[in-house]
């Protein structure tokens, strides 16, 4: 189904004085009603929320919500010669005129179909790049053609060129630059077909790139016939199928037609130097592809018919083959059948996660000194984990049957594996334990050079949080990836980084205190002795009022890193150590200091029941102590089975991390004199059974909040907000119909009648009618009557999370209008789960801004003083 064709489908539904409401917002294709209310203009908050055109917040929040923090850099995307690190530069939220670029909606995929490429790359692209020095943080900047946007910059393995998707409005190329002097020129003659392969592949040498390009003499786009030719059909299949709600499905012959000319594409190599473009087979419905380092072959993975109208094109059926470089097919790697949702595999879909799709062949790398393939496979070809031993093989041209031979086997579970840069040498991680819990974890090192002698590296208990020795560094000069707050995993290059003299190996990882509020984590790197296990920490940072973490390994035998470093009050900055001496290479800024800075309050709050949880306060900049504040609660339930499970959630809190602010960051209400509350919501109980307690642990998790918060003399009870997105307004509106608490509510992209997810919804397993109660309970519109307080709801008319279509919104504004209940709805066009324009941003901070200073604030302009009345 096209857009458009969404879009009017949506109108055409008969909900009683809603089709005004969505009607008013399409008016925003009028140039007029592009102009926002100037800032300069008076204030009028009613007159803000009855304004049927976008509208702007104060000039206080839309400067905390435009500030460009995008500008800011970390520079750990640094190129093979470990000589410069790119910044993608960005110009903010993306405004309405591209965002409602014209696009095809095929089975949870959008393709901007006039530019031949995924909606994704036009709608978040950039417009230009910088490649900066590692040595002293100088930048180039890339010469990019007027008019066009940018994406994916990729060096050469060896550094000397950089490569990069050029978009306009009608087409996707790619370019080469020289880091040297940003120089570039377009590489690609052919269109880049970029709907499904959204990327493209430096071969090991450097002297090529693989794309996909749209083939010779592809026909036109097929259009729709004016005259329908039948209905929509969709049939049950045999056996009880648990699929969730997706959006966005396919429904007409027209659909697949449509699909299969968006994944048609032609793979070709096209040599740097000379522009030389050469085909790789025939035009095929390409999903993905890897080159071997020489470029002989290539894993290549097509999209197979038939289609389905019951699930998402991700779970439709794959194929994936070798295949020479003319394109012969050498063999079959895997295939992957339709997953509709029978059986054990759970199809996949924004917001909820596939299951059971694992490969035979596991892990399937490219040796980088030859063209075989490295994989993991279980020894009687199947997942079952007691099915003969795990094995790694490679795999040899010309890929037939007898081409695979065995490096290693153990009847543990491996589940990854490495080779050091000269393949000499294996490096597996393999667990072991009951079948329930492989919680033993062992690093071994095979030498592949004499008689396959094993080294343990490490040994350890997953579950021993505080004792985890990491990650093994990989080489190319990038670490694990890291979670700023907490967690790492290990990057995809298969290629282990060894000491010079190939005697060692890096654990690279972070230690954490029991008490994160006494001492915050501090990132290591370990060198360990391959034959002995020996450890020696060559870094560690301190965990004492900052926090800083290697980024990049310029040189590890000299100890030679780019670290971030960052405080609590002090924006991350990038620093070389050289030689023990430190150089920064950014000039980073705090745009919203008096955010940074604002009185802060963090602490523990004990539910009746005695279960204690964590609340963050924020509180205006010049906040004076003694002051109750009205203020904003804004959360987020989630479930747990006990205490231990909920405090090991804060485990990798980190008290010396900078404040994390965003484009919807509910702290910027501070700026309008509110207290902003941000509470954990445990909702506990029993594995499968949580939601059981779910009103009883939210009435009592905000009552103890409330009374807390009172008690230390921060808020004024009498003027509350609440508000959450997704989850969180789900929660916002099951507080505000089952509590008094809160004078008034805000609640974005919500599911607000829990029959509508009838087979099960975030962490809840059973179905609607092995537990009616539990859904009717939670389903804030059966009590919609009982709604306490003015309730503002916003949701993206384009919603493709699993579970919370836009209808959602519409069918509760309709039930509260009857109730004679106070409420407001603002939807709009072309937003996803979560708004991401710069007109919808400022638009619904105008909103929230104005719906709070009529329904909280009320006639009380000014924060009030204890009195005895209060005590």
């Amino acid at each position: 189904m096209s857009k458009h064709q969404r879009e009017t489908s949506i109108l055409g539904r008969n909900f009683p004085g809603i089709r005004f409401v969505l009607a008013y917002f399409f008016l925003f294709l009028a140039p007029s009603l592009i102009e926002a209310q100037s800032q300069d203009q008076a204030w009028d908050a009613q007159q803000i929320l009855d304004d049927k055109s976008f509208v702007n917040p104060p000039e206080n929040v839309s400067e905390a919500v435009l500030a460009p923090r995008y500008l800011n850099v970390t520079l750990s995307n640094i190129s093979g010669n470990k000589s410069w690190f790119l910044h993608e530069i960005n110009d903010g939220p993306v405004t309405m005129d591209r965002f409602s670029k014209d696009f095809d909606e095929l089975g949870g995929q959008f393709f901007d179909y006039a530019a031949n490429r995924h909606r994704n790359l036009t709608i978040r692209s950039n417009v230009g790049i910088d490649i900066i020095s590692a040595s002293d943080g100088s930048k180039v900047s890339v010469q990019v053609p007027d008019n066009s946007r940018t994406s994916n910059p990729k060096f050469s393995p060896d550094g000397s060129y950089l490569a990069f998707f050029v978009h306009t409005a009608d087409e996707t190329h790619i370019y080469i630059s020289d880091p040297e002097t940003g120089h570039s020129d377009k590489l690609t003659d052919a269109s880049v077909l970029a709907n499904f392969v959204t990327d493209f592949q430096w071969t090991g040498s450097g002297e090529e790139i693989a794309t996909v390009v749209i083939p010779n003499g592809r026909s036109s786009r097929p259009l729709p016939s004016m005259v329908p030719t039948g209905p929509q059909v969709k049939q049950t299949q045999d056996g009880e199928n648990m699929l969730r709600t997706y959006a966005s499905l396919m429904a007409t012959p027209y659909d697949e037609e449509l699909l299969e000319w968006h994944a048609t594409g032609q793979l070709v190599t096209i040599n740097v130097e000379t522009g030389e473009s050469e085909n790789v087979g025939s035009p095929a419905m390409i999903y993905g592809f890897d080159f071997a380092p020489n470029g002989q072959y290539s894993r290549v993975e097509l999209l197979e018919r038939p289609f389905s109208y019951i699930v998402p094109v991700n779970n439709f059926g794959r194929v994936e083959q070798i295949w020479s470089r003319s394109g012969d097919l050498l063999a079959q790697l895997d295939k992957t059948e339709m997953n509709t949702g029978l059986g054990d595999r759970r199809p996949s879909a924004p917001g909820v996660a596939g299951s059971g799709n694992a490969l035979q062949k596991r892990q399937v790398r490219w040796k980088q000194d030859s063209s075989a393939l490295t994989f993991l496979q279980r020894e009687n070809n199947t997942a079952e984990e007691d099915d003969g031993n795990d094995r790694v093989l490679t795999w040899t041209p010309p890929f037939g049957d007898s081409d695979t031979s065995v490096l290693y086997e153990t009847d543990s579970s491996i589940s990854s594996h490495g080779f050091s840069d000269d393949y000499g040498m294996l490096f597996v991680t393999e667990r072991s334990g009951s079948e329930d819990n492989q919680s033993q974890v062992t690093q071994h090192a095979i030498d592949l050079n004499g008689n396959k002698e094993t080294y343990i590296l490490v040994q350890y208990d997953s579950e021993d949080f505080y004792s985890n020795p990491g990650s093994l560094l990989m080489a190319g000069g990038q670490v694990p990836v890291v979670n700023r707050r907490g967690g790492s995993s290990e990057n995809g290059s298969g290629v282990v980084q060894t000491s010079v003299d190939g005697q060692h190996v890096f654990f690279y990882g972070h230690g954490y205190n029991p008490d994160p509020m006494q001492e915050g984590p501090k990132n290591f790197l370990d060198k360990v002795r391959i034959m002995t296990g020996e450890k020696e920490r060559i870094y560690e940072s301190s965990s004492q009022g900052q926090y800083e973490r290697i980024v990049s390994v310029i040189n590890v035998d000299n100890e030679e890193f780019v670290v971030s470093r960052e405080t609590p009050t002090e924006t991350p900055q990038s620093h070389l150590l050289s030689n023990g001496e430190r150089t920064q290479l950014t000039a980073n800024i705090d745009y919203t200091p008096d955010l940074t800075n604002a009185p802060k309050r963090r602490f523990v709050v004990e539910r009746p029941d005695g279960f204690k949880f964590m609340v963050n306060v924020l509180l205006p900049s010049d906040y004076n102590p003694g002051t109750r504040l009205p203020a904003m609660f804004w959360f987020y339930p989630r479930e747990y089975e006990d205490q231990e499970s909920y405090d090991e959630a804060g485990r990798t809190y980190n008290k010396n991390a900078l404040p994390n602010f965003g484009t919807r960051s509910i702290q910027y209400m501070t700026r309008m004199g509110y207290a902003v509350v941000e509470p954990d919501a445990p909702i506990v109980g029993k594995p499968g059974q949580m939601n059981n307690n779910y009103e009883h642990d939210l009435r009592n998790n905000l009552a103890a909040v409330i009374d807390e918060l009172d008690e230390r003399e921060i808020i004024d009870r009498k003027r509350l907000g609440l508000g959450g997105h997704s989850y969180g307004a789900f929660g916002t509106v099951n507080a505000m119909v089952h509590t008094p608490f809160f004078k008034a509510g805000i609640a974005g992209d919500g599911n607000y009648n829990r029959t509508f997810t009838p087979l099960s919804f975030q962490s809840e397993r059973r179905i609607f009618w092995d537990a009616k109660e539990v859904y009717l309970g939670m389903s804030p519109f059966v009590y919609a009557n009982n709604l306490t307080g003015a309730l503002l709801m916003y949701h993206g008319m384009h919603d493709q999370n699993v579970g919370t279509a836009p209808d959602h919104s519409p069918r509760l504004f309709h039930a509260l209008n009857g109730l004679g209940k106070t409420a407001a709805m603002y939807l709009y066009p072309f937003e996803d789960h979560g708004p991401a324009t710069k007109e919808t941003l400022l638009d619904l901070w105008g909103r929230w801004t104005a719906w709070l200073d009529v329904h909280l604030k009320g006639t009380e302009d000014e924060p009030r003083r204890i009195t005895s009345e209060d005590q």
